[in-house]
């Protein structure tokens, strides 16, 4: 399977479907076209696979905003880029409300959709790695025992080792011991690095 960014390319009319996959290929993004919701659903790449979706609002079956909805409550992110045959500034704002990148009408300049999706895949890939972030260091803190978690807790807190001590109701050269194993276990060289990584676990959930 490939590696790859994959551009989903979601549209009931055919000619359309086909020329905007030789357009992505010449561009050199790789492409897949679905002519309906269910197509896709059935058809398309695992939901964690990096990529984009261009997708038509108006589907035979259930519609393109259906299927964003329905993608969100499954917990899949591939970003959405809408394209629209009707201007319909509801469904624009429900699909913008929702998370898409962009709506565009059809018929759709190469180079505006072209931006889109660049911003599209951008997104997918600072997603990704955002949540690899959040796997790494959640899997550094479970390796923490209760203990040296509470002591993190109270170095990032700005304790001193003997203030961490009394809080504990243990020796500082105990809390000294837990402190330089868990700085180990995290790769972290001082308080103001525990410090980082606290704020780094925060912002990635």
């Amino acid at each position: 399977m490939s590696l790859n960014p994959v551009v989903h390319v979601v549209d009931d009319d055919d000619a359309l479907r086909v020329a905007l996959l030789r357009l992505l290929n010449a561009s050199g993004h790789e492409a897949r076209g679905y002519a309906s919701t269910g197509e896709f659903l059935l058809h398309a790449l695992p939901p964690d696979h990096a990529g984009c979706l261009l997708l038509d609002v108006n589907l035979p079956g259930p519609s393109g905003l259906e299927l964003q909805e329905v993608l969100l409550q499954h917990g899949c992110t591939l970003p959405v880029v809408f394209l629209t045959g009707r201007a319909d500034v509801a469904s624009g704002v429900r699909a913008m409300k929702a998370g898409a990148v962009d709506f565009l009408q059809k018929p759709v300049h190469r180079e505006s959709l072209l931006a889109a999706l660049e911003r599209a895949l951008a997104k997918d890939a600072a997603q990704r790695a955002l949540r690899d972030e959040s796997r790494e260091l959640h899997a550094l803190f479970a390796s923490l025992t209760t203990r040296e978690r509470e002591v993190f807790d109270l170095v990032i807190a700005g304790k001193l080792n003997k203030q961490i001590a009394d809080q504990l109701r243990t020796s500082e050269r105990t809390v000294k011991t837990h402190r330089a194993q868990l700085m180990l276990k995290l790769g972290a060289d001082s308080a103001t690095d525990l410090g980082a990584l606290a704020e780094r676990l925060r912002r990635t959930g």
